[in-house]
């Protein structure tokens, strides 16, 4: 990362980004298996695609983490 002048920032292993709806924050027991690969969430009803909503979810607890840690310095 240093090469390419990027940071890497660590996630909770059990941070559950597959399972939380990138626009209202609901988590979704009911998408525990790996064979739920698209599901709707239960209170905003948007359509989710497991992979992209986990990227997105990622991407912001990220971009959290490392708002955290800059205001810590």
């Amino acid at each position: 990362a240093r090469w390419y002048g990027r940071t890497v920032i660590k996630v909770s292993k059990f941070f559950p980004s597959s399972q939380t709806c990138s626009i209202c924050g609901c988590k979704n027991a009911e998408t525990n298996s790996l064979k739920v690969r698209e599901w709707d969430c239960p209170v905003c009803h948007a359509h989710h695609d497991r992979d992209v909503n986990a990227a997105i979810n990622l991407l912001n607890e990220g971009l959290t983490v490392w708002r955290n840690e800059k205001n810590m310095l």
